[in-house]
């Protein structure tokens, strides 16, 4: 009989050599060769760089790439994920420390495959993963784009992630698991305008990126796409027949939507969205008109169902037999101090009130996070960007208020069921 100490360091023994196995097969499956410098810019046609433009728009490079507006695509963007922060790079033509010195195969490799210059693995903070099935055409307008822009000196920032996350050779089981890189396909069955809109949407603006759940490995799960997602501590909800829309949204006001980040009967962008929405309001309309064309076909199979949205006025006090009694009466305190005067009033086009909030689709979402970053941070356009403001309230409302105030919204604005571990997500989310 082997005795206890020996099985034990044999079963050490064993758990190194699978690690090791573990780690060569990763250096195999990972391992690409660094591609040469390019020796001197190339020249682009005018016109391929005005649809690289375009594209560019319509794939919110921007969004991630551009931190201080005086410095475009100079990269820098924290990107907070469960696996840790990684920092967005420098897409200018800087030879140092941008992509000057890199040739079109090098572009397009990291594109597709999400490998650098250098050979290194890119973790999937940058949606290749989407881009991979970009048409030929549209790649080399993306870098006659991106290579004729203002050359930056921003040296890259260093990642935050946790262990064993940083060690990059994992990546490539995650690209075995998720990168497709079969080319893009159309849908015969349908017409033109909806597959450039499926196309703008997988491909070049990648919705489902925010808008799908993802796995634990943090790959999207296509099993469910577009019911509803994560975007940096903001929930993304659902576009398809889960959508939590209190109101069904029309393929016209949805286009507005996307454009300007406001439509009739429906709460403006807010969060992550906004940015989405001042690249896609400098898109091509067309593009845009095809976007909400297939998003909206989506959309349109939620059921019909009757919400407090369809007989919205000012919100009530909480009744005397209320089960939660104190903390509704709080809440409807909050909101008449913080809220009432805006939100009771309705909202017109040249009005400077608010949505009536049964209207609010954050009320009706199944996860609580936005409606309690929009009452902290509020809405505020992009640095420079027109829009509609709205305060928040961080400095004025403690712990114990923001929740009171979330929970009589939901149960008063809504008429739904309180969210599970409310009070856990305002802590977090502090």
């Amino acid at each position: 009989m082997e005795r206890p100490g020996r099985a034990r360091r044999n079963r050490w023994w064993l758990a190194l050599a699978g690690l090791a196995l573990l780690a060569l097969a990763a250096f195999f499956f990972m391992w690409r060769p660094a591609l040469p410098a390019q020796a001197a810019p190339a020249r682009f046609d005018s016109a391929l760089v005005a649809r690289g433009a375009n594209l560019s728009k319509l794939g919110m490079c921007a969004a991630c790439h551009t931190v201080d507006p005086s410095k475009p695509f100079a990269g820098g963007l924290a990107v907070k994920t469960p696996f840790g922060t990684v920092h967005s790079t420098n897409i200018t033509p800087h030879t140092g420390t941008g992509i000057g010195a890199w040739s079109f195969e090098a572009f397009e490799r990291a594109t597709r495959q999400g490998v650098a210059r250098d050979g290194r693995l890119l973790y999937p903070a940058f949606p290749y993963n989407h881009y991979t099935k970009l048409a030929p055409d549209d790649m080399r307008a993306l870098y006659a784009y991106f290579m004729t822009r203002p050359a930056l000196a921003a040296p890259a920032r260093e990642n935050r992630m946790s262990f064993p996350f940083g060690f990059r050779p994992l990546l490539a089981f995650w690209n075995l698991l998720y990168l497709d890189e079969a080319p893009w396909q159309r849908d015969a069955r349908q017409p033109a305008d909806w597959n450039r809109g499926a196309y703008v949407a997988n491909v070049l603006a990648h919705c489902s990126a925010c808008h799908t759940p993802r796995t634990l490995l943090g790959g999207p799960d296509l099993q469910r796409r577009f019911d509803g997602g994560d975007a940096g501590g903001w929930y993304a909800p659902a576009l398809n027949g889960k959508s939590p829309s209190p109101l069904p949204w029309t393929q016209e006001h949805l286009q507005e939507y996307l454009r300007t980040g406001i439509a009739p009967e429906h709460a403006v962008a807010g969060g992550p969205m906004q940015d989405v929405v001042v690249n896609l309001g400098q898109a091509d309309a067309a593009d845009v008109a095809a976007l909400a064309t297939y998003i909206h076909s989506y959309l349109k199979q939620a059921p019909a169902r009757a919400t407090p949205a369809q007989q919205a006025g000012p919100l009530p006090p909480p009744g005397d037999t209320d089960p939660d009694l104190a903390r509704m009466r709080l809440g409807y305190e909050t909101y008449a101090m913080a809220c009432a005067s805006c939100h009771d009033a309705g909202r017109s086009a040249s009005s400077g009130a608010a949505l009536q909030l049964q209207k609010a689709v954050a009320l009706y979402d199944p996860d609580p996070r936005s409606l309690v970053r929009i009452i902290r941070e509020g809405i505020v356009p992009p640095e420079g960007e027109p829009g509609r403001w709205m305060p928040g309230f961080a400095t004025l409302l403690g712990d114990e208020q923001v929740t009171a105030l979330a929970a009589y919204l939901r149960r008063y604005g809504a008429g739904a069921e309180p969210w599970p571990d409310l009070d856990d997500t305002v802590k977090k989310t502090r």
